[in-house]
């Protein structure tokens, strides 16, 4: 960093917030992602926004602008952003949504929604994986809810979710059913011996009961979250039509968006309510 000139804007804060987790090469990689685009746009100094675009690349992939989505598509991709976005901001425990995009990037991203940490975290209680869980499944439900309709849009939702409910109940103790025991999950721990006979450490029974438990995780998010939406709709059409305006949306903007509805709806919701002696009768 201290052989590339920063323009006054950077903030080095908060770049150290947006990448979590990553390494010594990673952020090397992210600083000459960033020099390099400040050098294709003629920049004197990598702004900001070098980083930002720099940060995505590292995140989701280079923006595919020549993949051209139909309308329908575009919409569907809209509102089930909105749908992960909206979730998220809307449980005490998930990460802060920091961007929404519905531009194309990396092999198969149509848009994504970027959560970032605000601190480092090592240990996780069951309320929030829980709310994690929601937030995986905040888009395949706006589909639902906004097309009565389902796309293979969130099939990497679906496997994400699916895993952290399985960890839940057979590594964590996350299960009233089956207790404190935990279970190896020898599907995941295969790798490259998938042709390895399975080891397994329980019964069939048991296997069933975990199937169960896992459902009813999945089951248990999917209706809490179609309430949320239910509830917040007019929020969710109102994320998915500036996402179709602008394709980007910030935390800024999306948590200004978030504040002006839940204001119009306290205001309608007050001018709707009866005078107090008529409530008293």
């Amino acid at each position: 960093m201290k052989h590339v000139k920063l323009a006054t804007d950077v903030d080095l804060t908060e770049l150290a917030s947006r990448t979590p987790g990553f390494a010594g090469a990673d952020l090397a990689n992210v600083v000459n992602e960033a020099t390099l685009h400040a050098a294709e746009l003629n920049k004197a100094a990598v702004e900001m926004a070098d980083f930002d675009e720099a940060i995505d690349r590292a995140m989701a992939g280079m923006e595919r602008k020549s993949r051209v989505m139909n309308e329908q598509e575009k919409i569907t991709i809209a509102y089930h952003e909105a749908g992960h976005a909206l979730v998220a901001q809307s449980r005490a425990h998930c990460d802060p949504v920091k961007k929404v995009s519905i531009i194309p990037r990396g092999v198969a991203a149509l848009g994504y929604t970027q959560q970032v940490p605000t601190e480092d975290r090592y240990v996780l209680r069951e309320s929030e994986l829980l709310d994690r869980l929601d937030a995986c499944l905040g888009g395949r439900v706006a589909e639902e809810i906004v097309f009565n309709d389902i796309s293979t849009g969130a099939a990497n939702d679906l496997d994400q979710a699916s895993a952290l409910a399985r960890h839940m109940i057979m590594r964590c103790g996350m299960s009233p059913q089956l207790g404190l025991a935990t279970f190896r999950d020898d599907a995941a721990r295969a790798g490259y011996l998938r042709f390895a006979a399975p080891q397994e450490r329980y019964s069939e029974s048991t296997a069933r009961t975990i199937d169960e438990e896992v459902r009813r995780l999945l089951d248990e998010a999917h209706a809490r979250v179609e309430r949320t939406l239910h509830e917040k709709r007019a929020l969710l059409d109102r994320i998915a039509s500036l996402l179709l305006e602008r394709e980007v949306l910030d935390h800024a903007t999306l948590q200004q968006l978030i504040d002006e509805t839940e204001t119009d709806a306290s205001s309608v919701t007050a001018k709707s309510a009866p005078p107090a002696a008529m409530r008293l009768a």
